[in-house]
């Protein structure tokens, strides 16, 4: 069996949560093995919800955890409990995707295990026989490079999954019903929930930078804080979000946290509109989960011009502009 840990918030899954269960239908196929999930922790209105949902992406059944600590996500608690899952299910592989909560749940896990894990995988070949040899391909620095590595494992293979390594997905056609739902009982020490989130406040409603359908990013080449108003325009017309370079944010133009890159935000959009911006590795790093990319860049040898699927070659302060009044025109055209 393949044990897939779901991220969630409360019982509502989250995007990693559906990319993991979609690599693991691949592993679990590898590994002629059935495709279960951990949903640790409350759900606010219950559980069946969330693994319906884990059912459609695959899951023949799901294990609910719940114990006093786990009144809200907490590393340490879900670490535990992924180790006490494991004692007591023994499944040949655990999978999570290797978010920032993912890979520090696992990392937790792990450790309490004593055994190694492999993060930001992109490929898992199981062991041939009886070897306990598992060769990974997984994402190093930050994305940069990719490399081939061996996992020796006595027990379960503990793995993540990159980020946007594979795009969430349905099982269609839809399966012969909802998953097998089996409670779970796991012993927690009251002080692990020292780090169990205790309140939440919202920042910022709507459609954020990590989840937007579409992002209009801008680089050195828009010039100033103020060359960004025909981007946030363009942005507003096609529902999503503006974001940005490091040398954006270095020059005080726009928040880091419209930073798109290796030390900002990974984004996976629909369609990003990358405009004036190079393509350095670093912000390509965190745009190249993009479905399609659209660069618009005065220098047709950019590196990012190169990788996009399209590109306008010109002044981004003409063209972005132009695409917003073409937008608008064809919204009013009867």
């Amino acid at each position: 069996m393949l044990l897939v840990v779901l991220e969630h918030d409360r019982g509502t899954l989250s995007e990693p949560a559906r990319e993991a269960l979609t690599f693991g239908r691949t592993l679990a196929a590898k590994l002629g093995v059935e495709m279960h999930a951990a949903l640790i922790g409350t759900c606010d209105a219950g559980p069946d919800q969330a693994a319906a949902e884990a059912g459609d992406h695959g899951a023949v059944r799901v294990y609910t955890v719940a114990h006093e600590v786990l009144s809200d996500f907490g590393p340490e608690a879900w670490g535990e409990s992924v180790a006490q899952l494991v004692g007591a299910l023994e499944p040949a592989a655990v999978l999570a995707c290797g978010s920032e909560r993912g890979n520090e749940v696992i990392a937790q896990a792990a450790a309490r295990l004593d055994c190694p894990f492999v993060a930001n995988c992109t490929d898992i070949t199981p062991p041939a026989g009886d070897s306990g040899e598992w060769t990974v391909t997984r994402i190093q620095w930050g994305g940069s490079l990719l490399e081939d590595a061996t996992l020796v494992a006595a027990g379960a293979a503990l793995l993540t999954c990159g980020l946007h390594t594979v795009a969430a997905a349905s099982v269609e056609p839809a399966g012969a019903g909802p998953p097998e739902i089996q409670a779970v009982t796991v012993d927690l020490d009251a002080e692990l929930a020292r780090t169990v989130v205790k309140d939440r406040v919202v920042l910022e409603a709507g459609v954020t930078l990590p989840t937007a359908p579409v992002v209009v990013g801008g680089g050195r080449g828009v010039g100033s804080a103020e060359g960004f108003a025909p981007l946030e325009e363009l942005a507003d017309l096609l529902g999503g979000r503006v974001g940005c370079s490091r040398a954006v944010t270095n020059n005080g133009w726009r928040p880091h946290s419209d930073q798109v890159g290796q030390t900002g935000t990974r984004i996976a959009p629909e369609v990003y509109i990358a405009s004036g911006i190079s393509g350095a590795i670093q912000h390509w790093v965190g745009a190249m989960g993009s479905k399609h990319i659209l660069a618009v860049n005065i220098d047709p040898e950019a590196n990012m011009v190169v990788k996009a699927n399209w590109a306008v070659i010109g002044d981004l302060h003409q063209v972005i502009p132009a695409i917003s009044a073409e937008i608008r025109r064809r919204r009013d055209r009867p």
